[in-house]
């Protein structure tokens, strides 16, 4: 770069749901620049990012550039930029037109995909619609046509749809000279940059969260600790958490919007609480999201409809020139006060009211734990610990947060970056310019292979340079590094840390606020970032303001300014404790125990997912792990599928275990030994010690010694049942873990109290709907009484007479009528029926409650003795399990006039030999309900 450019502005910008990041290296200031604003506020610009460089090019250069002029490009050295137009083209289906060219015979393989459903209670199923407008089925030899050019347009659509959008987006047209006049690159999600003209859809959909992950990783990673950090990025609309210690973890494959991306990019997970979130009181319990109220019309202290108002930019009106409104924040929680201050009084008549500011406390500490959760399961799944991370924290809301978060996760050591409100747009600054190329190459390695790769590296090497000679960096500042995977960059580091003189000086406070803790109100000292120094230390609590966010140092808790100046806090992690001295459940705990319980449950299942090594558990997670109370009753269950009910223990499916097919799902057997090993009961870990050899037998002689001569064979794949057993024991090791940890922490009686109350609190839900459906049938039937039926494919009859109370909040939920059991598999065992009940239930409540005990207190189910719902114990049941447990769904969501019937089996396929089995299920379709019916989803899933 030649000695002009130094005079030129650098911009780089992250627009996300809420707010558009800039930083920008003026000509002549030191320190960056810095803007945030509102990424959606059509009554003044429509194009953020234009807006945020018209107006710092018109500040600094004494140039008036009007909102309907483009904008000069001769003083913009460069624009680094993450977009969300990808993500956006996917969420709209926006873009080209695209065909599917596909080998005959597979034209429907996109719209099958893999038949997931984001949410299994939800009866509002819905798919997104295809990428593609038509399907042209060709052969080998037509694909070659379509190659040549006839129509090599909608061959490479995919790449195109979202590719070209930053021309139609309008972004590059606004510029003087369009795009050849300024140098723009984009962030991709892999975190690397490119050029506008290489710009691809694909490999930006998590850019804006990319530049985070590479601003925190370079600045903090080494330099301010040695610990690994957990990448907490708390923003307007979601929170993003991701991992780096030392290399960026990177996947392969992500989906958005129901459409599956397949390319390079930072291994970034999204959790639905964040600063926009809306706030609910339901059943009893504090609720934080997952619905955000995004940038418009935004939240109430908007104007459109954090702890400082006063320091936080004025930005909202058609002026853009208030700031948040306190007093309508004020008056939405004054208004809630009322509604949750009578739900406890019903609950209790002695209990206190909840001042607003308790309220909001307690929203902040419910929050705080649903962000928790995620982090806890994340790193567990990759099997880590936790508490041996520094959490960085950024985001414009994360710092707020950050004490007590890590205070929740164990973590002593908190990173706040000096620039954590816009991190995301700094790390743009420090991002690469990426070039990669790769060249396949198959050989032992020796000598000669060695020498052949060298020469190949040396003209990829020359090669990848040249492309970003041309665009225009030297090559001096460009390096190489090799991979096994070929893999090559560039960089350009235009921004980076610059250490401070540390000085002897008192930090000067700002002023001083009273801000709610969990202790009351304190007179808390506040503070501005660029007024405190290297090696300034602050005792919470304490307020650091730097413009484009707020750090909350709480109490007990120690902000030391570091050389690089950011912030570094050190946590004491006090012990919480939790009053139970009420007759009734804490709101505000109720939903933070409900979160640490189903962790807990989560956590068992990442063990058992991470261990296990059947395709059944690793990769189709046909599993359930759950918590259960003293008294045996489910608290808490982390389902693929709602089964915990049929055993009441941690549930793996195992797809291989014997019988007369391999996959031990015979099609027609007819007794139940047929179906491969039926364990009454064993004790598989005696006194710590695996039980290997006894469940060996049980496996591979799954007959009894009075049938021996059926001579049914065991399974064939005892090595992959053993090593899912010793993963099912390692996730209820981590599962005891967890809730030892949990009982240090609160004790005892606490916890215990407390898995009756969130069993309680989901028996509420429950009663309360029971209550608005009981209502709404008798005002259509004149009764509350309803029955319905449904047919096997025999003839048998499925009974159901649904009894419901209008007032008790209860139900009866009657299968007398149903037939005897039959001479063939589709029996199903008590079980099965009470967890396809349970499932309807949950659907039928439609917010997110805590599946448990508490499900089923309002329900009396009564099933025949005899009948193909209540079997003998020599009767076969697969069928049961996967044909039976849809009809039983299907007739009692009818009887509630929830829906339709789906298709009423779940299509299993099973094929092996003597070597292996393999077990799948094929989803139909689901009926009509709250929407039309839907073809080729998973339904029903009990």
């Amino acid at each position: 770069m030649d000695s002009s450019a130094e005079e030129k502005f650098r911009f780089c910008i992250d627009r996300s749901g809420t707010f558009t990041d800039i930083y920008a290296e003026v000509p002549g200031r030191r320190e960056g620049y810095v803007m945030k604003l509102l990424s959606v506020d059509p009554s003044n610009y429509d194009d953020a990012p234009i807006e945020g460089i018209r107006r710092i090019l018109e500040e600094f250069s004494g140039e008036r550039i009007p909102r309907s002029a483009k904008i000069p490009t001769g003083k913009i050295e460069w624009i680094r930029m993450g977009t969300t137009v990808a993500t956006n083209a996917l969420l709209e289906r926006k873009g080209e037109r695209i065909a599917l060219c596909v080998t005959r015979g597979f034209r429907d393989l996109l719209q099958i995909g893999n038949q997931a459903r984001p949410n299994i209670f939800d009866l509002k199923v819905s798919k997104p619609s295809n990428l593609y407008e038509e399907v042209m089925m060709v052969t080998a030899t037509g694909m070659s046509h379509l190659l040549k050019g006839s129509l090599g347009n909608c061959a490479s659509g995919p790449d195109r749809k979202c590719g070209r959008l930053s021309h139609r987006s309008g972004f590059m047209s606004r510029f003087e000279g369009g795009s050849e006049q300024v140098n723009v690159l984009f962030m991709q999600s892999d975190g690397g940059l490119a050029p506008e003209r290489r710009f691809s859809g694909h490999k930006v959909v998590l850019s804006g969260p990319a530049g985070g992950v590479v601003g925190y990783s370079q600045t903090l990673f080494g330099l301010e600790t040695s610990k690994p950090l957990i990448g907490f990025d708390m923003g307007g609309t979601s929170t993003d958490v991701s991992r780096y210690d030392g290399s960026y973890e990177q996947v392969l494959e992500t989906q958005i919007a129901g459409s599956i991306i397949q390319a390079p990019q930072l291994d970034i997970n999204t959790v639905a609480a964040a600063g926009g979130s809306k706030l609910k009181f339901q059943f009893g319990a504090f609720k934080v999201g997952p619905e955000s109220v995004g940038a418009h019309p935004g939240p109430v202290c908007y104007r459109k409809g954090t702890v400082i108002p006063e320091y936080f930019p004025s930005i909202f009106c058609p002026n853009e020139d208030m700031p948040l409104d306190y007093e309508a924040t004020r008056k939405a929680f004054e208004n809630l006060a009322v509604e949750i201050n009578s739900h406890r009084k019903s609950q209790d008549p002695s209990a206190n009211d909840m001042a607003i500011e308790e309220i909001a406390l307690g929203f902040v500490n419910v929050a705080n734990e649903t962000m928790c959760r995620p982090i806890r399961q994340l790193t567990e799944m990759k099997g880590h610990d936790t508490k041996n991370h520094a959490l960085a924290c950024f985001g414009g809301a994360g710092p707020q947060h950050a004490c007590a978060m890590a205070r929740s996760l164990g973590m002593s050591e908190v990173l706040v970056h000096r620039y954590c409100g816009i991190l995301s747009a700094y790390g743009m600054g420090l991002a690469d310019v990426i070039e990669d190329l790769q060249e396949p190459y198959s050989a032992v390695y020796n000598t000669e292979s060695s020498a052949e790769a060298s020469r190949r590296e040396a003209l990829l090497v020359k090669q990848v340079k040249e492309k970003l000679m041309e665009q225009g960096f030297g090559e001096e500042s460009i390096r190489t590094n090799s991979y096994l995977n070929l893999r090559y960059e560039g960089t350009d580091t235009a921004i980076m840390p610059r250490e401070l003189t540390q000085i002897s000086t008192k930090p000067v406070k700002e002023s001083s606020c009273q801000i709610y803790f969990s202790s009351g109100w304190q007179d808390t000292l506040l503070y501005k970032l660029e007024n405190l120094g290297y090696g300034h230390v602050l005792e919470g609590p304490a307020v650091i303001m730097n413009g484009n966010s707020t750090v909350i140092i709480e109490k007990d808790c120690k902000a030391i300014i570091t050389k690089y100046g950011n912030i570094k806090i050190e946590i004491n992690a006090a012990p919480s404790t939790v009053s139970i001295s009420e007759k009734v459940a804490d709101v505000v705990q109720l939903s933070i125990f409900n979160h640490r319980f189903m962790g807990i449950a989560e956590q068992m299942g990442r063990r058992l997912q991470r261990t296990s090594i059947s395709t059944n558990i690793k990769e189709r997670l046909d599993f359930s792990c759950a918590l259960f109370g003293p008294d045996g009753g489910l608290v808490a269950n982390a389902p693929q599928c709602p089964c915990a009910f049929r055993s009441h223990v941690y549930r793996g499916h195992h797809a291989e275990i014997g019988g007369i097919t391999p996959g031990s799902m015979p099609p027609f057997s007819k007794c139940i030994w047929e179906e491969g090993a039926a364990i009454r009961a064993f004790k598989l870990v005696e006194r710590g010690v695996f039980q290997e050899e006894g469940i060996v037998q049980l496996l591979q002689s799954p007959c009894s010694d009075e049938l021996a001569s059926y001579k049914i064979p065991g399974t064939c794949q005892i090595q992959d049942n053993l090593s899912d057993l010793h993963a099912q024991v390692a996730a209820n090791q981590r599962g005891i873990s967890l809730i030892k940890e949990l009982i240090n922490q609160y004790g005892l009686v606490t916890v215990q109290s407390y898995m009756n109350h969130v069993q309680k609190n989901a028996e509420v839900a429950v009663r309360e709907m029971l209550k608005t459906v009981a209502s709404r049938v008798a005002k259509e039937n004149g009764s509350c009484v309803v029955e319905d039926e449904d047919y096997m494919d025999d003839g048998s009859v499925l009974h159901l007479k649904l009894t419901l109370d209008a007032i008790k909040g209860e139900a009866t939920i009657d299968f007398e009528g149903t037939s005897p059991e039959v001479y063939g598999n589709w029996n199903a065992p008590e079980a099965v029926t009470t967890a396809a009940v349970i499932y309807c239930l949950r659907c039928l409540v439609d917010v997110d409650i805590p599946l448990n005990q508490g499900c089923l207190a309002p329900v009396k189910i009564l099933i025949p003795k005899g009948s193909f719902l209540s079997p003998s114990d020599k009767a076969a049941v697969v069928g049961g399990n996967v044909l039976t447990s849809q009809r039983v769904t299907d007739v009692i969501l009818m009887a509630f006039q929830a829906c339709a019937c789906s298709q009423g089996c779940m299509n299993n396929l099973t094929f092996g030999d003597d070597t292996f089995g393999y077990y799948e299920t094929i989803g139909g379709g689901c009926g009509a309900g709250p929407t039309p019916g839907m073809a080729l989803v998973v339904f029903n899933v009990t």
